[in-house]
């Protein structure tokens, strides 16, 4: 078995995109070995940049994502030591890059579209690229519950750029700042309120701000709203977030975003700001697997059909529900 898994991770860490996508399915759908896998994978991880690309439903994120991904497949890697030249002439020494597309999950039938796919489809044909939809199943906050050890195997697998983009989200579903080491937040003019769209959590997990469709009648205010915030809340760590006015569909200011996304890569690396970024975001990360590793075991120790009788006698004033949680909680096992 222990072979195996080598053999596996070898032909992952080589390039082969079968071994890719069953350590991604493995891992999605926890399927037996799960946990294993990550652990072995774990050290070749790291060296990714992670890209968190989210805002409201409609702001062009996937065809901003699209944009991003042939800038990178065209943008040489100076760390880079491939010089061979892939499918389609694209040089192997450019960014290799990974995108994970987080599609909402219907609460009526439990199915999700994933149309991502079929929107950067013509990327398929790059093996530089590799293009993974996820469905929510439920989760809140703009991933899904796995979307981090989804970007993990990416990682693992040596591509060096993994783009994320959340679900459509609203002002405080901000999940993606913990698992990202750059979080973009696109704007569109003509969205309604437009200062109330961009306060709150959202305003504040933006590390660069994009106006998409900035052609738009509208694109001047916007910008003059998020200046006008800034000068209100004044970042921990000194950085003031670039904006950056994109018409995605056309390709234009995708190469001014990509200048922003290397000033504060760059920023990031003095004063050993990554590492402190680093250390905030697994703080909050192991608060949620282990709340996560929890909540599984007290189901696991519940058993079939418990929930339901104890919602139950709890909606019939039968017990109360904090006497109960505390002796769920409280069990040994």
């Amino acid at each position: 078995m222990v072979s195996a898994q080598k053999e596996w991770i070898q032909s992952l860490r080589s390039g082969d995109a079968r071994s890719l996508a069953r350590a991604i399915s493995t891992v999605e759908n926890r399927a037996s070995g799960w946990s294993d896998l990550l652990k072995a994978l774990f050290p070749y991880t790291g060296k990714a940049r992670i890209i968190g690309l989210t805002g409201a439903p409609g702001a062009g994120k996937s065809t901003l994502v699209d944009q991003l991904a042939r800038l990178y497949r065209n943008t040489k890697n100076p760390h880079s030591s491939r010089k061979e030249r892939g499918l389609n002439g694209a040089p192997d020494d450019t960014y290799t890059v990974g995108i994970i597309a987080v599609d909402p999950t219907s609460p009526y039938t439990g199915g999700a579209i994933l149309g991502d796919r079929i929107r950067m489809q013509h990327h398929f044909a790059d093996p530089g690229i590799y293009i993974r939809s996820m469905a929510t199943r439920g989760s809140l906050g703009g991933l899904a519950r796995t979307t981090a050890d989804v970007a993990s195997v990416l990682d693992a697998s040596g591509r060096d750029m993994i783009l994320i983009e959340t679900v459509g989200v609203g002002q405080d579903e901000v999940d993606i700042v913990r698992l990202a080491d750059i979080t973009v937040v696109m704007l569109v003019p003509g969205m309604g309120d437009d200062v109330q769209t961009i306060k709150a959590g959202i305003m504040e997990i933006a590390d660069i701000f994009v106006i998409n469709k900035s052609d738009r009648d509208g694109a001047e205010r916007v910008e003059r709203e998020i200046r006008a915030l800034q000068s209100l809340a004044v970042r921990n760590d000194g950085w003031t977030p670039p904006i950056v006015k994109t018409v995605a569909s056309e390709g234009k200011g995708v190469e001014e975003l990509g200048a922003a996304v290397a000033e504060y890569e760059n920023y990031l690396q003095k004063e050993n700001r990554a590492l402190k970024k680093s250390v905030e975001n697994w703080q909050q990360r192991l608060v949620e697997m282990l709340r996560d590793a929890m909540l599984e075991k007290a189901r696991a120790r519940l058993g079939d059909g418990s929930i339901q009788r104890l919602a139950a006698e709890v909606a019939e004033h039968k017990r109360d529900p904090y006497s109960l949680i505390e002796e769920i909680a409280g069990k040994r096992s």
